[in-house]
């Protein structure tokens, strides 16, 4: 009865863990393309088109126009390429593919803008300096914070700036995802335990905690898009004087195979010991245990008298 007891609760932690892993799937694989960079432009894409779709059909189903310009000035930086009069006259599907297209320009352009700023600045450096410098630290900011960006010096001259972007698009996405999982990841932990009440209404805790889990999957899905869009939409390069880059220093991987453990280090010194000194090791001697006198015992000093009332009182 224990066993089968045991086996439900382990069951259930499983199937709550289900829910989890399907989207930490999601999440990794987002995470994988960043950190290769062969996916990023279209991610980023799909990233501007879905975070405008979701503006649009909001405000549209709302009404409210003011809404909509409100979203794309705090995300996009950019203003709404229509009038109100078309905004109510026109279908959903039309108005976002305007406002997809106006977004994805301006970021083209924002982003050929910063590249052709960073350029001079890699340009001198690597002219002067290239044998000296391997990775360069170049410093872009939003207005909020700075990102250090680590560039390969010879690949962004070679590529006239554009390596700077791809590193940058790189480092905020890797930046935003792993900061809105990790709360994420606390949210679903609080959920898991405030749906445990659930059993006293008599529900299933678990289909409440998948349904909350996907609304707030959904949410975290939408803050990253806002947040990346944001920070790459205001990226700016505060320092353009070469003479203020400074190298990046790439942490190298120490080789543990080298060091040994303490255990074998014992076991090497042990080994050592055996095979270097041939001489005979002194036999260990016995330990020898004086015979404890008891009180009624004669006193070992010869006078006849009981140990408690000779040299034994004062014990």
């Amino acid at each position: 009865k224990v066993e089968e007891n045991n086996f439900g609760i382990r069951k259930r932690l499983l199937e709550y863990d289900d829910v989890m892993n399907s989207q930490r799937e999601v999440i990794y694989t987002r995470r994988r393309h960043a950190l290769m960079g062969e996916r990023i432009e279209s991610d980023i894409t799909n990233m501007i088109y879905d975070a405008i779709e979701n503006m649009v059909t909001n405000a549209k189903g709302n009404g409210f126009y003011d809404e909509l310009e409100e979203q794309l000035l705090t995300v996009f930086a950019m203003d709404v390429p229509f009038s109100e009069e078309e905004f109510n006259s026109s279908r959903t599907r039309d108005l976002t593919e305007k406002v997809v297209n106006a977004a994805l320009s301006t970021f083209k352009r924002k982003m050929e803008k910063l590249s052709s700023i960073a350029y001079p600045v890699i340009k001198q450096v690597y002219e002067q300096q290239g044998d000296k410098y391997e990775n360069i630290l170049i410093p872009v900011t939003d207005g909020k914070r700075i990102f250090n960006v680590v560039v390969h010096l010879e690949t962004a001259y070679k590529t006239e700036g554009k390596e700077v972007i791809k590193s940058f698009e790189k480092q905020t996405l890797l930046y935003v995802i792993d900061d809105e999982w990790k709360e994420h990841l606390r949210q679903l932990d609080e959920l898991r335990n405030s749906v445990q009440n659930a059993t006293y209404e008599q529900k299933d805790p678990l289909l409440i905690y998948k349904l909350e889990s996907f609304g707030l999957f959904k949410e975290m899905i939408e803050n990253i898009n806002h947040k990346v869009l944001s920070i790459l939409m205001r990226g700016q390069i505060p320092v353009r004087e070469p003479e203020k880059v400074r190298e990046a220093k790439i942490p190298v991987r120490q080789d543990f195979s080298k060091y040994k453990t303490q255990k074998d280090e014992i076991a090497d010194r042990g080994n050592s010991d055996t095979g270097g000194d041939t001489r005979e090791k002194q036999r260990p001697q016995p330990i020898h245990v004086e015979k404890k006198v008891g009180r009624n015992d004669p006193c070992p000093c010869g006078s006849g008298k009981k140990y408690k009332h000779c040299h034994g009182a004062n014990s």
